[in-house]
Order: C-alpha cells, then sequence, then structure tokens
C-alpha cells in the first residue's frame, strides 16, 4: 500500500480538501485505470481515520489509528475488492491435505468479481459502534467488479446511508455501472498525468525505455511500470510485427506463440494499434506505437476505412469475452485471422 500520493494526483488531493467539511456519505472516484486511484483513496481512507490529521490533509501516520491501518487491522476500515486482487486467499477457500494434515491452496481460480457475500459482510460492521468514536471507512475497488447482486446489495445500503460511515469507491470507466449507484454517490475525477510528469515519474523508478511504454499503455504510468515488470515485451512485439504485416500463414504462427498470454492484453493491444492506424489515416498522428510509424503509415494507407471500421467494431465485441474463452489457441487465431481478413 503507497503511503502517499503521486506527484500528478497533488492538486486533485488539495481540491478533495475541500469536502472534509461537509464529507458525503459516498464518494466515487472516477478516472482511467493504471493512474492509482485504489492507492489515492487508501490515504485518504486512513486521512479520515487519523486521530492527528496533518495540516495538508494527509494522515500523521504516527497515531494509534495510522498504526492500525498500516498493519491492515484497523476495526472501523474495511476493503472490498475481487479475490483476484486479494495477496491471500479468502477464507473458506482452503482444503487440508488428507496425508500431510498441512493445508493446501485452492486449485479454484480467484473471482475477478465483488461477489454479493462480500456486500452483505459489512452489515455487522456498519451496525457497531466505533472503536475510536470516529467515522467508519469502507474502500470498494473496482466498483464495475460488482456483480449483479452485489451492485443491488450496495444500492440499497447507499439509499439508506448509516450515520458516521463512509464509502469510498473506485471505477475505471462510469459507463460500466448501475445508473442508481452513480446517482447516490458525489463523483471525483482523477485526472490522467501529463505526458512529461508520467514520463519523469517512471525514469525515477528506474525503468528503461519509459517513453514507449508510458504510450503503449495510453499515459498511464502505473500500468506502463507494472507491464515492464511481466516481461513479455517480445510476445507483444510478436503481435505487433503480425499486425503491421498480416497474413494467413503469419496468423495461424502467431496465434500458437501467444495462446498462453493473457488474452485481454492481446485484444487491449489490438484495439489500441488500430486507435493508431485509424488515427494516422484521418490527422496523421500515432498515440500508442510511435515507433511502428512506418508500418502505421503503410497500413493506413492501403486499408479501405470501412475494412478498418469492421476490424474495430471486430476487437471491441471480442474485449467482452476475452476474459472467459472457450479455447485461449482458437481465441486468439480468430482475433487475427480476422484482422487479416479486414487489412489485406
Amino acid at each position: 500500500m503507497s503511503t502517499s500520493i503521486y506527484p500528478w494526483q497533488e492538486a486533485s488531493w488539495q481540491r478533495l480538501q475541500l469536502l472534509r467539511e461537509r464529507m458525503p456519505h459516498a464518494i466515487l472516484f472516477h478516472g482511467a485505470a493504471g493512474t492509482g486511484k485504489a492507492d489515492f483513496i487508501e490515504r485518504f481512507a486512513q486521512s479520515l481515520l487519523c486521530e492527528n490529521v496533518r495540516a495538508d490533509g494527509h494522515a500523521c501516520d504516527a497515531c494509534i489509528s495510522c498504526g492500525w491501518f498500516s498493519q491492515q487491522n484497523h476495526p472501523d476500515y474495511r476493503r472490498v475488492r475481487p479475490e483476484a486482487l486479494e495477496d491471500e486467499p479468502p477464507e473458506g477457500e482452503e482444503g487440508t491435505d488428507a496425508d500431510t494434515g498441512k493445508k493446501a491452496k485452492s486449485t479454484k481460480t480467484p473471482s475477478k468479481e465483488i461477489k454479493i457475500e462480500q456486500i452483505r459482510a459489512l452489515a455487522d460492521f456498519m451496525n457497531i459502534s466505533t472503536h475510536r468514536q470516529g467515522l467508519r471507512v469502507v474502500v470498494l475497488y473496482p466498483a464495475e467488479a460488482l456483480n449483479t447482486p452485489a451492485s443491488n446489495a450496495l444500492l440499497k445500503t447507499l439509499e439508506e446511508p448509516p450515520p458516521g460511515t463512509v464509502f469510498l469507491l473506485s471505477s475505471n470507466g462510469l459507463d460500466r455501472l448501475l445508473p442508481t449507484i452513480l446517482s447516490r454517490c458525489r463523483k471525483f475525477a482523477l485526472p490522467m498525468p501529463d505526458h512529461a510528469q508520467a514520463s519523469a515519474w517512471l525514469n525515477e523508478q528506474g525503468l528503461k525505455d519509459a517513453d514507449s511504454w508510458l504510450r503503449e499503455q495510453g499515459g498511464a504510468p502505473l500500468a506502463a511500470l507494472a507491464q515492464s515488470e511481466v516481461g513479455n515485451r517480445d510476445e507483444m512485439d510478436t503481435l505487433l510485427q503480425l499486425l503491421a504485416n498480416p497474413t494467413v500463414d503469419g496468423a495461424l504462427k502467431t496465434a500458437d506463440k501467444l495462446s498462453k498470454v493473457p488474452l485481454s492484453l492481446l485484444v487491449s493491444y489490438q484495439q489500441r494499434w488500430l486507435y493508431d492506424v485509424f488515427s494516422y489515416k484521418l490527422s496523421g498522428s500515432i498515440r500508442y506505437f510511435p515507433r511502428y510509424q512506418k508500418e502505421l503509415a503503410a497500413l493506413a494507407a492501403k486499408v479501405h476505412t470501412s475494412s478498418l471500421m469492421r476490424a474495430i467494431k471486430s476487437a471491441n465485441e471480442r474485449r467482452a469475452t476475452a476474459d472467459h474463452p472457450l479455447s485461449p489457441k482458437l481465441f486468439v487465431e480468430d482475433m487475427l485471422l480476422d484482422y487479416t481478413a479486414c487489412c489485406t
């Protein structure tokens, strides 16, 4: 957990302090993924619970409350997020090995959704007195991970908020949330950092070729840093080379090489590539892959606009099923063959 906010969040932090005098019962922070929203709202949660808040609105990091918070066991704080984001499996997700008697980790894939059980579990927390006579704080992210039953359960709580409780939600896309949830939250935008500031921060983290990583992730610095640590630049270049020079034979060979790469990552790179082709065709500008300018220019010159629009539509539809494919290899083959048909 970050102990401070990021440089590009300073102005937002100062603006947020204006809400303290009349604190809403629910604030929905929204902005692009990979810009540090989760760290921002957790830092704000700590400051709301701090017993000796600094003049700039930050937590003191020294009081009893801050000590509990840093150890992730503050009795007046709850964090709700999908199992897939947790460091440890939730209770009940471990079994016992019959031979050794030791706990065995579950082979079940951690859920990427926020479930209704997680929202219902907040009931006891919200119905007892606070331990330090202050606020209760619930942090929930990403809000779009709420499944339908969980969304409805949360909505009931937001409609009749318990006294002394503040909800801090974070979302990468407001269009994926129920309008009724949106209407019951105070919305607070967290803007994307400018390129120079984000690039400077990445350089401070020791990231080589920071500019390219940052552009490929649409200007989101934390996403760029995370992607660089995965170490699959070679695999992504394999994909980009096929997108630059699409052939049926190349599509099949590339699909075989990339079938174990996260499918959502492959689709997102294809979407960004198509954006650059379209952008270059219309205005001669490139956002994501300037190091492929020559290839993008050649493709933009030969592909008809209608074919390009068809490829973009197909990629957008495919993104919705990328997390649940019947066969990863067939998914990649279909994606690349479809692209090849549209762009040759």
